[in-house]
């Protein structure tokens, strides 16, 4: 993962990848950090997870369309 992409899960819950290891995130505040899957899914049901990609600031649709 870079550092743009990460996961999101119910609650504000995030986890992003931290050099070799997996940082949990809720509402901003780091909950723990987790060296293996099995570790972050102590704290979240990894089925609830997805996986967010930040898009590039003015490449979407809206930004283009956007009006004065």
């Amino acid at each position: 993962m870079s550092t743009d992409r990460w996961f999101a899960g119910p609650d504000g819950l995030e986890v992003r990848q931290v050099r070799s290891s997996l940082c949990v995130q809720q509402r901003g505040r780091v909950i723990a950090y987790c060296s293996s899957v099995e570790e972050v899914a102590q704290y979240v049901d990894l089925a609830d997870l997805c996986e967010v990609i930040e898009l590039p600031f003015g490449s979407g649709s809206r930004a283009r369309n956007a009006g004065p």
